[in-house]
């Protein structure tokens, strides 16, 4: 993958880091939260963190 492919996926994985980020503010909002939903997508949020620091080092190479 060249440098556009990776800043491609870099922007990808920002912007579902975002979109989990306000799913999960949007259900802590509820009444009564679906706390497992929450650690799921807390969870997704971590593995496209491990994903964007694996392709922002192999961006800067």
């Amino acid at each position: 993958m060249g440098k556009r492919g990776w800043k491609r996926r870099i922007e990808s994985l920002r912007l579902q880091i975002l979109e989990h980020e306000n799913k999960i503010k949007k259900e802590r909002a509820k009444s009564f939260p679906e706390r497992g939903l929450i650690r799921h997508w807390e969870i997704e949020i971590e593995a496209f963190k491990n994903s964007l620091n694996k392709a922002l080092k192999r961006l800067m190479k």
